[in-house]
């Protein structure tokens, strides 16, 4: 074994698991997603997934609050005028979804930021 080779092997494997965490967690959001979008692929998921990336960390920021008007606000500015690229009444956008997930009690950031691309023809720009 290469000298230095052996402080790379728990790296390794702990990547390994960290990777596999990842990916089942994607799985979870793809399943959540194709609650609204039967034709959703991971590919796609993953890409929201990456973008994401530390904010599906914790419970509280996986998740978007409809009540909480300075997180729409933020959603706007971030991911539909910032990501997607869009201005004008992007505000009724994040309300329509807001009202197309009320059933939902627990709004999954991922699928939340999904469906606002699949709306607005998006998904292919991701």
């Amino acid at each position: 074994m290469p000298l230095g080779a052996r402080k790379y092997i728990p790296y390794l494997e702990d990547n390994k698991d960290l990777l596999e965490t990842t990916m089942a967690k994607t799985v979870d959001y793809l399943a959540d997603v194709q609650r609204y979008d039967a034709g959703a692929t991971q590919a796609n998921v993953q890409k929201i997934v990456d973008h994401l990336g530390i904010a599906l960390k914790s419970k509280d920021s996986s998740l978007v609050a409809c009540t909480d008007q300075k997180e729409k606000d933020l959603i706007k500015k971030n991911w539909v005028e910032g990501k997607l690229g869009l201005s004008g009444d992007t505000q009724m956008l994040v309300d329509d979804v807001c009202q197309e997930m009320q059933g939902d009690t627990h709004k999954q950031r991922v699928t939340f930021y999904y469906l606002l691309t699949m709306h607005t023809g998006k998904l292919a720009d991701l």
